[in-house]
Order: structure tokens, then sequence, then C-alpha cells
């Protein structure tokens, strides 16, 4: 282990700082502060205190919190010792992209830490973003290019962290592969979903050199279904891996609704993103000088607060139709589950209100452009719904609505006109336990398959289902599998 005595001598949990509220909302660039280990004596010290304080448990009950099984012990015991390319091999023995999940993952692997029993538990995921950043700052992440090449093709639809993470464990087994995405970027969500604040896509951008050095080949601006039929697709490759994810917003048909300055969360986002990245949009959603509301209290939510935030919005208020959060663990969700508690972002940090209990019921509007937003009281009937409360209604100033309630599932029109697939009865690919669609050669990972979903297990959904294509093409597979198709996480 560690320090045998950390956990003792260092009781706190420590976290490098934010950049300061006040000049970060004046830009785009990542809101936490990731110093050089190298290069700053306090963060060296930071770091090598908290990796220390890791107990190396009997049962690390960190591996089950996290879907990809990261080796969590060894790498905060290799942290401790200033071995940093020991660490990244270890880390990335389980996770093609610890840049991305040590940015935007939330971490149910430190609700399951043993230490947070009666301590605040171990700050994994500090750790592991500093191990990927030190790695590339000191020219430890390099390709990983196939000794052979097994004649076989593959094609990947959607580049976010699943098809990335299918594409590059194929790639390294030695198939051809081919990623295809509709964006006229490489990246997915985490090009187009997540602010810069959160997630600068220079580290998108170094990910994929590495991948394309190792012979990834990207296919940007390519619509499966309407540019290439996906039967087109599957003639042309020996397998296919849908990767699409669930992008289907889940709507709020209320009076009102057909009104200008309502729109999805993630279209908002999508176009904020590609604003910052110095793209054209034309008509974007601005939220300078308005009242702006966004109805869901969730990551989506969260992430448009800070970008409303930093264009400029006049207010900013979060709605969330349930109670208030604990602030510490109930006694109904026990460690090591992932509990519901009280939680404040970056972006909540910034500004705004949040307001709970809050059902909204219309919208009202002038010229055709939503003016206000009509509220109740959310009231708990006994059969567990939600409902307004008679006689509580309200009316508050809106300019633009966001509408940040979660996704139903993925887009699967074509999918199911070109190929015959079989779909859940909640509108997911069907899938077996080696994530094999009822059509043969091709596969589903990540959030297409399983529902909206967080990034630790799309990357590994999207390591399980590349081990099944190797098999599938090969007739045996050297890869890992973290997981099987179906299977659940330890939160409640």
């Amino acid at each position: 282990m560690a320090d045998p005595r950390g956990f003792l001598k260092v009781r706190e949990r420590e976290l490098p700082p934010n950049r300061p509220v006040e000049l970060r909302l004046l830009d785009w660039r990542e809101v936490h502060e990731h110093l050089s280990v190298a290069e700053d004596k306090q963060s060296a010290t930071l770091i090598h205190r908290q990796a220390g304080r890791c107990m190396d448990c009997g049962v690390p009950f960190c591996h089950n919190g996290c879907p990809l099984g990261n080796l969590i012990p060894e790498w905060n015991d290799l942290v401790w010792r200033g071995q940093w390319a020991e660490a990244i091999e270890r880390l990335h023995a389980t996770n093609n992209f610890p840049e991305f999940t040590g940015r935007i993952c939330p971490a149910p692997c430190e609700s399951a830490c043993v230490l947070g029993i009666n301590q605040p538990p171990v700050t994994i995921k500090n750790v592991e973003v500093t191990i990927i950043d030190e790695a590339f700052d000191r020219g430890l992440v390099t390709p990983q290019v196939p000794q052979r090449l097994t004649g076989h093709t593959v094609a990947v639809v959607g580049s976010g962290p699943a098809g990335l993470a299918a594409a590059q464990q194929l790639t390294r087994a030695g198939h051809t592969v081919a990623v295809y995405e509709r964006d006229d970027e490489i990246g997915g969500l985490l090009r187009y979903g997540v602010p810069d604040f959160k997630l600068e896509k220079r580290h998108i951008d170094r990910r994929l050199e590495q991948m394309t050095a190792e012979g990834t080949r990207f296919r940007p601006g390519v619509a499966i279904g309407t540019d290439i039929t996906w039967a087109q697709l599957r003639a042309r490759y020996d397998a296919v891996v849908v990767a699409t994810g669930a992008t289907v917003p889940r709507e709020l048909p209320l009076p009102g609704r057909e009104l200008a300055g309502i729109h999805p969360a993630m279209e908002y986002l999508h176009q904020s993103n590609a604003l910052v990245a110095g793209k054209v949009v034309a008509d974007p959603i601005d939220a300078a000088g308005k009242h702006v509301i966004i109805i869901g209290g969730g990551d989506t939510g969260s992430d448009c607060l800070g970008t409303a935030l930093r264009q400029g919005a006049a207010s900013v208020t979060t709605l969330a139709i349930g109670k208030k959060p604990p602030a510490e663990r109930p006694a109904n969700q026990p460690w090591p589950t992932d509990p519901v508690v009280f939680e404040v972002s970056s972006s909540h940090e910034e500004g705004g209100e949040r307001a709970y209990l809050a059902s909204t019921v219309g919208f009202e509007g002038e010229g055709g452009q939503v003016r206000a937003l009509r509220l109740a009281t959310t009231e708990y009937l006994p059969d567990g719904r939600r409902v307004p409360t008679p006689g509580t209604e309200r009316v508050i100033p809106a300019d633009l609505v966001l509408i940040a309630m979660g996704f139903t599932g993925p887009e699967t029109e074509h999918l199911v006109e070109q190929t015959g697939v079989d779909l859940t009865a909640r509108g997911t690919i069907q899938r077996a336990a080696d994530f094999a669609t009822s059509e043969p050669g091709v596969f589903v990972a990540g959030d297409a398959g399983r529902g909206q979903s967080l990034i630790v297990w799309a990357i590994a959904e999207g390591r399980a289902a590349a081990a099944a294509v190797d098999r599938y093409l090969t007739g045996a597979t050297e890869l890992p599998a973290p997981v099987t198709a179906g299977t659940t996480a330890l939160r409640a």
C-alpha cells in the first residue's frame, strides 16, 4: 500500500483550488486548476498526501463502484511513490480515456471508498486526472500500433466515449477500424455536449492524434442511415458497432410549448460549444440579457447554467420537480451505494438560483415568444407520483427556457428500417450478454443499448463490446471485457 498510516495522519480531503469565479466567468477555460506536479511543489505535496490516504483495503469496494474496475489502490500507491510511468500503465490497463473520466465522471468510486465510512473518501478522481495529465506532459502516452493486421474491418458508428473505446481496442487488436460521426468533428457529446469549462477540447484532440497514429480512421460528417444506409455499411464491413448514444430528449408537452425560446438543453449546448470552437452557427440561442429557466437539476442543467452565466444572462433559475436532496448520505442509501445527496457543482458556485418542489404547468408568451413560466408546488401522491398542488400556481419571468430532463433513448428509425434490429420496450437497441444485436455482425455499446448513463459505463461497454467483436471475427480474444450487457452499478 502507500503510506500505511496515511489515512491516520491526513484526515482532510484536499483538492486543487478552482479558478476564481469572477475570472472564470470571463472565458471558457476549464474551471479546475490542474497544476503540473513536476513544476509545482504545492501541487506535488497535495497529490502525494492524498494518494497516501488510500488504505489498500482487503476488499477495495472502489473497484466495484467503478464500472471500469479501475485498479485504484495500485495507482494510488504508485503516485505516492512518484512512479508515474507505472501509474499510467495501471490506469490505462482498465481505462482508455482517464482524461475524460477524471474531469466529467461523477466518481461513484469515491462513494464506495472504504475510508469514506467514517472519513472523507480518498480524492480518487483528482489522482486519476493528475496521473493522465502528468503522463501526457512527460511524454508517457504514445501510440500502441498493432504488431499485425487481421484483415478484418469494423465500422464504429458514433464517436462518443463508447465508440472511441471500442475503436481503440479493436484497432490495437489488429482490425482495420473506421469511426463514423454525423457531426463535423469527432467526439460526440464530449465535443458538443460538454462545455469547455468542464472539458477543454484539446484533451479530445490529443487522444485522437494517438488513435490516428495507431491506425484508427475517422469519418466525420457522415450520417449513417441517410448519407450511407445501414445495410450498405453492413455489407462493406465485417462487423458494425452501434455507439450512437441516447440522444432523443425527454419532452415537456405543456400548454405554450410551441412558443419560441423553449429548447432542449442539448440543442443549446451543442450550439454554444460550436461557437466557442469558432464555428459559424445560424441564429444561435443566446442567453445574453435574458431571464433563463432551466428545467431539470442534473449535470446537463448544471452545464446550461454555467453556459448561460458566461453568455451574460440577466438571471438563471434551475427548477427541480423533486425535494432538495439531503446534505449527508441518507440511511436508505448506505455505503457503498452511490447516494443521492445535495451537490454544488462549479456552475452552481458561479451564480443562479435553484428551486425545488417546482412543477412546471405551462408557458406564457407574447408575440409568439415565451415570456413567463407557470409553476406550482409539487405534491407527492401515495402511489409515488408527483403532481402540481392545486392553488399554488405562480408565474416567473422567462425569456429562454431550456429543458434538461434527460433522454428517452437512441434515434433508431433508420437503423430499424434498414437492418431490422430488435428494440426493447424502452426503445433501446436489444442486445445479448455479449452486446450482439438480433442482426448478425452488428453489436451495440453504450447508451444506445443501455439507456442514458455515465461516461464510465460507456467506456466499459465500449471495451467489452470490442472484445465481443474480436471474438466474433477471430474465434477468440485477448481483449478485456469488464462488463456484460445488462449488468448494473451499485447505485440504488
